[in-house]
């Protein structure tokens, strides 16, 4: 079995590394990862032939005799994520980590909009932040970079902890803790000890945190740490939300006054995501126009609080995905709203265990107590709810398809709002 210097040294000449042969490119390092379906092994010969500098498996069937070219571990999960964390401790530069139950993607995508205005950075791209893809965003750190912004996902009890071992940060934001994954977490106090995981690696390596002033439970978890706090005064990075407009606004106080941060981001709910981009930007010294233009000029994709108008409708799509705490956030902002002839299209919210015939009723519960009139619930735990309204019910996203098709909606502001499973996304061309 090979050691990690000579991993390194093999990825050092290569251009990269890779795990798909779909995306391979000569140079690049090819890892064999295997999962429940499928044996990455069998993808290696694929690798080489499409140019790849060598691969690495972790089964000596696949290895032919005397080709140099296979590079064999015990597991090529390990050795991709040693690799990375090796690679990790040549650099000597802030690496900012970011996890949270909500809003973690957008807030990356925010903070590494800003930075990127005059630093050089390594950061996830798209949603790549599990036990792959943090690796993979670490062993993209080059020379050149300056700062490197991980966004870190978990389903389970110590995988931030497993994440932040590989990452080393020195910085650390955790957006919120809510109610998700609870059939992996076990409970809510499984996620709050998990999230607090990033707060803890960070303290061990004399880091600092940047803490949404506006979270008792963040405040409290961050009590003993050195850290910059965002959101409404009287946090070191104050602001507060603009009232009106289909955009969020934020008005930044700083010591000229107050200035105007437009967006292009749908729904209050994002005003802590933004505050928290402020926040970076000034600690590291990003000029604070800078930190406006950058804000103002991102733009939400992949079905993240998307405004569409399709002809017929209004739609705001966020669709990527939903838990408890997100569903309710967002029902409340549509309802602020008082937008004529509002629909509300919610799927599902998966992964929430024994909990999620409760979290379900109590989502439908608030519907009823807001008084939305046009409600259409999809998913078998939306349709095993109670409802005293008439609300339209479809145990699938195919059934709710065909409800459209048949029952078409025209002229309203629509909020389309489940879990990734669901995909919501399909109806957009339906209304």
């Amino acid at each position: 079995m090979m050691n990690i210097e000579k991993l390194y040294k093999i990825f050092g000449q290569s251009t990269g590394v890779c795990t798909d042969t779909r995306k391979m490119e000569k140079g690049k390092l090819f890892f064999a990862l295997s999962g429940e379906n499928f044996n990455g092994n069998r993808f290696a010969a694929e690798a080489l032939k499409k140019g790849a500098l060598a691969a690495v498996v972790d089964d000596p069937a696949f290895v032919p005799a005397g080709d140099s070219r296979y590079l064999l571990a015990e597991n090529t999960l390990d050795a991709l994520q040693t690799l990375a964390s090796y690679h990790r401790k040549q650099f000597d530069i802030p690496v900012l980590a970011i996890t949270g139950t909500n809003g973690k993607t957008t807030t990356k995508e925010l903070v590494a909009a800003v930075l990127s205005t005059q630093k050089n950075i390594c950061a996830t791209q798209g949603n790549l932040n599990n036990h792959i893809g943090v690796p993979l965003t670490l062993l993209s750190i080059t020379k050149e970079t300056e700062m490197a912004v991980v966004e870190m996902g978990a389903n389970h009890p110590g995988e931030i902890a497993a994440l932040c071992n590989i990452t080393r940060p020195t910085y650390g934001l955790i957006t919120n803790i809510g109610k998700a994954h609870l059939e992996g977490f076990g409970s809510f106090r499984g996620v709050v000890n998990t999230k607090n995981e990033l707060y803890r690696a960070v303290k061990e390596n004399g880091g600092t945190v940047f803490v949404n002033k506006d979270n008792p439970l963040l405040m409290q978890l961050s009590e003993s740490l050195s850290r910059v706090t965002y959101g409404t005064p009287p946090a070191n990075v104050a602001g507060r939300p603009e009232k009106g407009g289909f955009f969020l606004s934020v008005l930044w106080h700083q010591p000229t006054g107050e200035h105007k941060v437009k967006t292009q981001l749908y729904g209050s709910y994002n005003f802590s995501n933004v505050m928290a981009a402020l926040a970076v930007g000034s600690h590291f010294g990003i000029p604070a126009t800078d930190i406006q233009q950058a804000i103002a000029r991102y733009e939400p994709r992949n079905n993240r609080s998307q405004r569409l108008e399709t002809g017929n409708n209004v739609l705001i799509l966020d669709a990527y995905n939903a838990n408890p705490e997100s569903m309710r956030l967002a029902i409340d902002d549509f309802a602020d709203r008082h937008f004529p002839q509002p629909v509300l299209i919610l799927g599902d919210m998966f992964e929430l265990g024994k909990a999620a015939a409760e979290e379900h009723q109590k989502i439908v519960d608030k519907l009823e107590d807001t008084g939305f009139e046009t409600v259409i619930l999809a998913g078998k735990e939306f349709y095993k709810t109670r409802t005293t309204r008439p609300y339209t019910k479809t145990k699938t996203t195919e059934e709710l398809i065909r409800f459209l098709k048949t029952y078409p909606i025209k002229n309203s502001h629509i909020l389309i709002k489940g879990s990734r499973g669901m995909q919501l996304e399909k109806i957009v061309e339906y209304l």
